[in-house]
């Protein structure tokens, strides 16, 4: 079985978003179902159909989050030895060498990425081209508009 990289937060998130999934939202659905059923014949009840479809999205999704964390490489960057490298979990700070940007990634895996609060994957372009890499280092990235060019002025955990 392929284990996934994720971070004790990316993991500790969707712990708290299948614990509120299991223990609130299941059973106000059931309610629903329950309540809904109540009102008579269900082959013309809205209220019912909405009720089973949403019922049938919490649990695809309580379903799903159960099967990462039992695929998940669970990473904490702080408990491994980087030798001054860029490693999975880092914050990097990056100065863009044609804009002379400073833009900041944190590295983290697929299910936590969200480029709005400069997360990116692990396996994304900027990512691969700056794991191993040190402070200094000058990196190219294969990006759709052309190659981009960034060096690493830190990173931390």
């Amino acid at each position: 079985m392929q284990r996934y990289p994720m971070t004790v937060n990316g993991a500790k998130q969707l712990e708290i978003e299948l614990n509120r999934l299991k223990s609130i939202e299941r059973p106000k659905i059931i309610k629903a179902i329950a309540e809904a059923r109540s009102h008579g014949d269900i082959s013309e009840n809205a209220e019912y159909d909405a009720a089973r479809e949403a019922q049938a999205f919490i649990e695809m999704r309580i379903s799903e989050i159960e099967q990462k964390l039992s695929r998940a490489e669970i990473i904490d960057p702080t408990t491994i030895e980087n030798n001054g490298k860029v490693i999975f979990g880092a914050k990097v700070i990056l100065l863009d060498l044609e804009s002379e940007e400073e833009v900041c990634y944190q590295i983290v895996g697929d299910d936590e990425a969200d480029i709005k609060l400069s997360k990116i994957s692990v396996n994304s372009p900027v990512a691969k081209s700056l794991i191993g890499k040190e402070i200094g280092s000058i990196v190219e990235v294969k990006a759709p508009s052309g190659i981009r060019e960034y060096e690493i002025l830190d990173f931390s955990f």
